[in-house]
């Protein structure tokens, strides 16, 4: 097996994986922007703003749950290169078997690198988004109030 393809097996997923850790942090800092300065008067639904609040979790969810099957299949196709390339040689070195495994799990480390922050701002953001809409409820009721 030819080295280009054997050093893009890493590129591809490894890039894959560092696009979507880019994609999610994005989709972290618009979600907290738009938290930080979101006017709860203007919504005079409640299915408003639970639409407004809940765009972008689903990505960033997807990203989160997807990353480690990303890693894991980087490592699995860095494995088939690994035993590609020694039944090839036709030489087996405990040296070759054991760098090319080696090589073939850190694109599962880095699925799991992704993963973790990513879920975790996942979880923060959609408890934010339960508190904006208690904080919503609780304006209503207080507008109710008033007017009653």
């Amino acid at each position: 097996m030819n080295e280009w393809v054997i050093n893009s097996v890493d590129y591809l997923f490894i890039g894959a994986l560092g696009l979507l850790s880019v994609i999610a942090m994005w989709l972290v800092l618009e979600r907290y922007f738009f938290y930080r300065h979101v006017d709860l008067n203007r919504f005079s639904q409640k299915e408003e703003l639970e639409i407004a609040l809940g765009e972008n979790l689903t990505m960033l969810a997807s990203i989160g749950s997807n990353a480690p099957f990303i890693g894991l299949l980087g490592t699995v196709v860095g494995i088939m290169v690994t035993f590609v390339t020694i039944g090839q040689s036709g030489l087996v070195e405990t040296k070759e078997i054991m760098v090319g495994l080696a090589l073939a799990l850190k694109t599962t480390a880095g699925g799991i690198l992704v993963a973790i922050p990513t879920i975790w701002f996942y979880n923060l953001l959609t408890r934010k988004a339960e508190i904006l809409v208690a904080r919503w409820e609780m304006l209503q009721r207080g507008k109710e109030a008033k007017s009653g």
